[in-house]
């Protein structure tokens, strides 16, 4: 294993692979629904199934180095939902963070920022301003003007969207619309239902549903494993690039302060 202690040039793929898996991570784990995966209801007086607050822990590595990922999911008196995820090594941390709020079954975002630290050291923030047609994304010390449309999430906001969807419409679709500003671009990705599949998981064994994210380069590939028993958290996720997986595994969750698993 790579030493953490006293870090060499050499360390540095490894690193930026886990910061590859940092920022996939919030792509690959949910998504935006399509336009067949049903009606997205926003009445809020619905009879309507709610997230749920939550604590997680994920246990990530690439190329020998580890990473404990600590996700949390905060609802205060006025509905706003605070999603927050970071992790630290001895050369380098970060932390994401994203502010929203729900009507319905749709998530409406509000801003979304990313802080690195040490050899992580980078900044991205998404800022959305209700009733207009753009939003504000900080990329690489650039602001951008990027244009807004309905249903477009930030990196971390429309994981909890495919999780509100699948806690009210638990048939999971063929394929599923993401959309998401993300850097100095709005982009659209495919995630393809696989199937039902059982994993063994450090919580036990879980039924889950498998997706896929669709590359243009046959090269990559992501995959994502979600428990509905588990409000459809993410329990597994994998990112294969270069001949290099970079994986996430739920160690450790609760769910409105129940324990998960064991």
């Amino acid at each position: 294993m790579i030493s953490l202690f006293h870090p060499a040039e050499s360390n540095i793929p490894a690193i930026n692979n886990l910061v590859k898996l940092v920022l996939a991570f919030s792509l690959f784990a949910a998504g935006l629904v399509s336009a067949d995966h049903g009606h997205v209801d926003t009445d809020t007086g619905a009879d309507i199934d709610k997230l749920r607050p939550y604590n997680a822990e994920y246990r990530t590595t690439a190329r020998g180095l580890r990473l404990t990922l600590q996700r949390e999911l905060k609802i205060n008196a006025d509905g706003i939902h605070t999603l927050t995820n970071g992790g630290k090594l001895l050369v380098a941390g970060f932390l994401e963070k994203s502010v929203f709020e729900v009507a319905g079954t749709q998530i409406i975002p509000g801003s979304y920022v990313y802080q690195g630290s040490g050899l992580l050291n980078r900044r991205r923030e998404v800022h959305f301003t209700p009733g207009t047609d753009t939003l504000r994304s900080l990329y690489k010390d650039v602001w951008y003007d990027l244009p807004y449309t309905e249903g477009t999430l930030d990196r971390m906001s429309q994981q909890e969207q495919l999780r509100l969807l699948l806690l009210n419409d638990p048939t999971p679709k063929d394929d599923i619309v993401i959309t998401v500003a993300d850097g100095k671009r709005v982009k659209s990705y495919q995630l393809v239902f696989i199937g039902e599949e059982l994993l063994d998981t450090p919580l036990g064994p879980v039924q889950t549903l498998h997706f896929e994210r669709v590359h243009k380069d046959s090269e990559r590939s992501s995959n994502t494993w979600l428990a509905p028993a588990w409000d459809y958290m993410m329990v597994k996720t994998v990112h294969v690039e270069d001949g290099k997986p970079v994986e996430a595994t739920l160690t450790k969750a609760n769910i409105d302060g129940i324990a998960l698993g064991h």
